[in-house]
């Protein structure tokens, strides 16, 4: 019983967190910053959504990681999906030097 109530808090906090953007491990204004501070012409970066609410934590992320991008000069070129077994694991998203 106790082994059933461990498992089910850990699910529980495991679907509270939200959908991390995470450009290889780094967070997306991290990652422009950078990617500018480098005069890079474009730059990949990859957001999860394996974990929490998928539907609004992975478009908010996104959201995020645009707008640190766009604030430093680059656009969207591509926001390609990861799927896996059917499931949604993230986006590869790609901008340019505008």
């Amino acid at each position: 019983m106790k082994t059933l109530i461990a498992t089910l808090a850990l699910a529980a906090c495991l679907a509270a967190l939200p959908a991390q953007a995470s450009p290889f491990g780094k967070s997306p204004e991290k990652s422009a910053a950078e990617a500018a501070s480098q005069q890079l012409q474009a730059v990949t970066i990859w957001v999860d959504a394996s974990w929490g609410f998928r539907n609004q934590g992975a478009a908010n992320d996104l959201s995020a990681a645009h707008r640190a991008f766009y604030q430093r000069g680059y656009r969207v070129v591509s926001v390609d999906p990861y799927i896996e077994n059917g499931d949604l694991q993230g986006f590869f998203v790609t901008y340019e030097k505008r």
